[in-house]
């Protein structure tokens, strides 16, 4: 006899139908798994630049922070800080300034002064300063001060590799030591007053690379740095944080910036110190 009942299953059109449903679904599961990822990688890498620009903003502020430190406050200004030629990158130090521009010829950067706080203080290479206290306010000359000198190493193809570096005058072998990376670039301002050092009244401003000896005291340092992450971790070809550091920039870093780009993600970080422990 023949089977008379009904049988059950999928026909080829409900199969294709079925498929092609599960594409769909597939492929927006997928593209929100992308979408998620890209995110991730975006927020991980802004985070990244958020942190190191936290870290540069205290190292910096820090070593700001001591420029012109005296531990004696009856110790006479320009015998505390007597006048030092150019030397190791560093312009001259007028009699009683704590701080002076690097040489434009060796980068940017800027050199500060000042006595150590404590006995073998070390330095920013990580050497002990050689000088010892014994009484409350010794005599120091100026080889017992820490003169620091900070320059600034861009990279013109890997911007991540831009590094700050380092180095003390008054060490027993000064060399630079690297104290920041991932800088794709470094502006720095000087606030300048007259020739004395004890006038804090910041008349004007001026880049470092137009700064001399001759241009007066230097009051405050403004700096800002361009953070970047490794390549190819933005999506759109345009970054609002990079297309406002280009528009005063100027044309030798904007021709770098532009052509080692490949689509970064950057993070500004900027703060104004006063140099304040000059004061009798």
């Amino acid at each position: 006899m023949t089977d008379t009942r009904r049988q059950h299953g999928l026909s080829m059109v409900e199969l294709l139908i079925s498929l092609a449903i599960s594409s769909f679904l597939i492929l927006g599961i997928t593209q929100v798994y992308i979408d998620n990822k890209r995110n991730q990688v975006f927020l991980t890498n802004q985070v990244g630049n958020l942190e190191n620009s936290r870290f540069a903003g205290l190292v910096l502020d820090q070593y700001l922070g001591k420029a012109g430190y005296h531990r004696n406050p009856s110790d006479i200004i320009d015998t505390a800080f007597p006048e030092r030629a150019a030397e190791g990158d560093c312009l001259t130090f007028k009699p009683g300034h704590s701080a002076t521009g690097l040489d434009p010829a060796v980068g940017t950067g800027f050199c500060i002064r000042y006595q150590p706080e404590t006995s073998r203080e070390l330095d920013c290479q990580g050497s002990a300063s050689s000088f010892v206290y014994d009484a409350a306010f010794p005599e120091l000359t100026e080889n017992d001060l820490i003169i620091l000198a900070f320059k600034y190493e861009p990279d013109d193809t890997d911007l991540e590799k831009g590094r700050l570096l380092c180095k003390n005058l008054n060490a027993s072998t000064p060399q630079y030591n690297e104290l920041l990376s991932g800088i794709a670039d470094l502006r720095l301002e000087f606030g300048i007053g007259n020739s004395d050092a004890l006038n804090k009244e910041v008349e004007s401003s001026v880049a470092q690379q137009d700064w001399t000896a001759d241009s007066g005291a230097i009051h405050s340092i403004r700096y800002s740095m361009l953070l970047t992450s490794k390549e190819k971790m933005r999506d759109s070809d345009d970054s609002a944080v990079l297309s406002d550091w280009l528009a005063t920039a100027s044309d030798a870093s904007k021709e770098r910036l532009e052509s080692a780009d490949n689509r970064r993600i950057y993070q500004v970080a900027s703060s104004s110190q006063t140099l304040r422990n000059l004061m009798p």
